[in-house]
């Protein structure tokens, strides 16, 4: 099959669809004929630290994630759109996030490429692989509609009025390619208690007394994974887990786990991951590749000693309980004999936030100001009150998002490494043939995600879809470097984001700029992942050329900076 992309025909090889196709034409009516293309599961945390998962050198208790390593691949080279929102749209089309619609927030900003929802001119991974007969269903966070205010949005928030739709439903995942889902519309969710919970259509009006959203979300995964496995068709699951997104929200039982993990602060932490990041080989190169930490106060200095260790047992705490619950899935395609012919991937939406949410407004957005029982929920600006219970609201802050992203500097919404560079693992026991636990430099993106699936489920990527003329993807295939360890195809990545511009070329270069204002920075991310040796000034030729590469690309995909 011949695809056009980016100018460029591409010859896709379609193996497992053609055996599948080749049974089936073989096969007398009557004769029940295995479909041999794998199931997809596709597992999406919520702002996760690069380093936060053990097998990628946290000490947060993640055996199912790292079993998953181990027998499986971790890249360290994986990329995404630097937040949620756009990362969520560039992985489902296949498109970087303003060609889908999706260039800065869930609102219309009256721009193609800012529309806050995702696009009518690109097909989702679901709605590729549904038309090629495979079960869908997508269970957890999906903030690619838009989420327009409502004048009594405070109430609606704390579950005090009621409203039939959350976004218009044309854009909900049903509407999309899904058959299955149940999950919120909105980013931002109270764990215990969330806002914009829907199941297919219908929104959810109540919750048990009980409920905590990550266990929630698991138990739905694990209901779809026992009903398309009765099924002679494979199935593709978008499983998007909230955790652990602010606000602080975990179970007591979980929290008591880490309660003195943190108790010796900043430095010590950061040092210890990465010492342990060099004894797993995570970085190839050799030398010292740890970023000075971004903030001069020592932890000894520090005034909220115990709020601060109390916030990051409470983030571990939510890292803690999706693996576990993760492993209720992987127990789930186990037992219905699934497990070895599914791809699962495993990756962030971005870097861990630095966000001080307990100073935001409450009651706007998506942020509630009490419970459904009326309680004031607490921002404690102050540090007053320790997170973790569903009426408080707050987040890790810079510090700890700065050791979250060890060894990296900055992260969530920048597009230094610490804000678009992900964990991901791959795990496919009858597909993979490399070495388990091998860890690959080869290089990817979310936008390459819908190209993998459409190569392994023979689905073709149309050139009109509901009357819709589609943009060709943006994409490459990742099946060679998932399945045989071989590079990916060279290219140029690019990154924008309220104008935080990056482009990383096909050599390994990296050219940043920060704000409008700033000079770009440029750094040989083969020799300084870590992006500590600024080059511009020694190569200024080089900058000059990738920046008129970056400048075409915003032109040709609809972004439009800001001053």
């Amino acid at each position: 099959m011949e695809l056009t992309m980016n100018n460029t025909t591409i010859t896709k090889t379609l193996p497992f669809a053609a055996l599948a196709l080749t049974a089936s034409a073989c096969s007398n009516s009557s004769e029940k004929k295995e479909d041999a293309r794998p199931n997809i599961l596709v597992i999406l945390a919520d702002d996760l630290g690069y380093s936060d998962l053990g097998c990628y050198g946290g000490e947060i208790n993640t055996p199912n994630l790292d079993k998953l390593a181990q027998n499986g691949l971790r890249f360290t080279r994986f990329y995404n759109a630097s937040r949620s929102c756009p990362t969520r749209a560039s992985l489902l089309t296949g498109l970087y996030p303003h060609q889908a619609g999706v260039g800065r927030m869930t609102f219309d900003e009256h721009q193609p490429g800012y529309r806050g929802t995702m696009t009518k001119n690109g097909v989702t991974i679901a709605e590729a692989l549904k038309g090629a007969g495979y079960q869908t269903g997508m269970i957890g966070k999906w903030h690619v509609a838009e989420t327009p205010l409502r004048p009594d949005q405070r109430q609606w928030l704390a579950h005090q009025v009621q409203h039939d739709d959350f976004a218009p439903k044309e854009n909900y995942p049903t509407h999309r390619g899904f058959d299955d889902f149940y999950g919120t519309i909105y980013g931002v969710v109270n764990y215990f208690d969330p806002f914009s919970l829907v199941n297919g259509e219908e929104p959810v009006r109540t919750v048990p007394d009980d409920y905590y959203s990550t266990i929630a979300l698991s138990d739905s995964a694990v209901s779809y994974i026992k009903r398309y496995a009765q099924s002679d068709n494979p199935f593709f699951m978008y499983l998007s887990y909230h955790a652990p997104h602010w606000p602080l929200h975990a179970l007591p039982e979980d929290i008591k786990k880490y309660e003195d993990m943190y108790t010796k602060g900043w430095d010590d932490i950061r040092e210890k991951r990465y010492n342990r990041m060099k004894q797993l080989g995570i970085f190839e190169q050799k030398g010292d590749y740890l970023t000075e930490r971004q903030f001069k106060d020592t932890w000894e200095e520090n005034p909220t000693k115990e709020w601060d260790a109390r916030a990051m047992a409470v983030h571990a705490a939510m890292i803690d309980r999706m693996d576990k619950e993760i492993g209720r899935v992987l127990k789930s395609l186990e037992e219905t004999g699934q497990l070895d012919n599914t791809l699962i991937l495993f990756m962030s939406d971005n870097g861990c936030s630095p966000e001080n949410c307990q100073n935001f407004s409450e009651g706007e957005n998506d942020r509630p100001a009490e419970m459904r029982n009326g309680e004031p929920i607490v921002y404690p600006r102050k540090k007053e009150v320790l997170p973790g219970p569903q009426n408080t609201y707050a987040s890790i802050g810079p510090r700890w998002a700065n050791v979250a992203n060890t060894p990296f500097r900055f992260w969530k919404a920048k597009s230094y490494e610490g804000g678009v560079c992900t964990p991901m693992i791959a795990h496919w026991p009858k597909g993979m043939k490399q070495g388990k636990g091998t860890i690959t430099t080869a290089q990817g993106h979310v936008i390459d995600l819908l190209p993998t699936f459409l190569e392994l489920s023979g689905a073709e990527y149309p050139l009109e879809y509901n009357g819709n003329k589609i943009i060709p993807y943006a994409g490459v295939s990742l099946v060679s470097a998932i399945t045989n360890g071989e590079p990916t195809v060279k290219r140029d990545l690019c990154f924008e984001h309220f104008n935080e511009r990056a482009l990383i070329d096909d050599e390994g270069w990296k050219i940043i700029r920060a704000a409008r204002e700033d000079k770009w920075e440029l750094y040989n991310l083969n020799e300084d992942r870590t992006e500590i040796h600024n080059l511009a000034t020694q190569y200024p030729d080089r900058v000059n050329k990738m920046e008129q590469r970056y400048l075409q690309w915003e032109k040709t995909h609809m972004v439009e900076p800001r001053p």
